[in-house]
């Protein structure tokens, strides 16, 4: 079950990135940063689970700056 977790955090990030580059979404959008918050804090949870410091930690930044542009955008609207 653990490795579940890991693939669907890894999966959404990765369908973000696809999506971007085949320019279906935006690096702009709201989309594009809630996924990248929603993948990014899957795998925070995965990390700490397996207790790997550095991935926390890259994960972990990739949350807050995610989280950053999705409240931006909330409250600019």
């Amino acid at each position: 079950m653990i490795e579940i977790i890991g693939i669907i955090g890894a999966l959404i990030i990765l369908y973000t990135f696809v999506m971007n580059q085949y320019e279906k979404l935006s690096a702009d959008s709201f989309q594009y940063d809630f996924l990248n918050l929603v993948g990014s804090g899957i795998l925070v949870y995965y990390a700490t689970i397996l207790e790997s410091i550095p991935f926390i930690v890259i994960n972990g930044l990739w949350a807050l700056l995610s989280l950053k542009d999705v409240l931006a955008r909330i409250f600019r609207k």
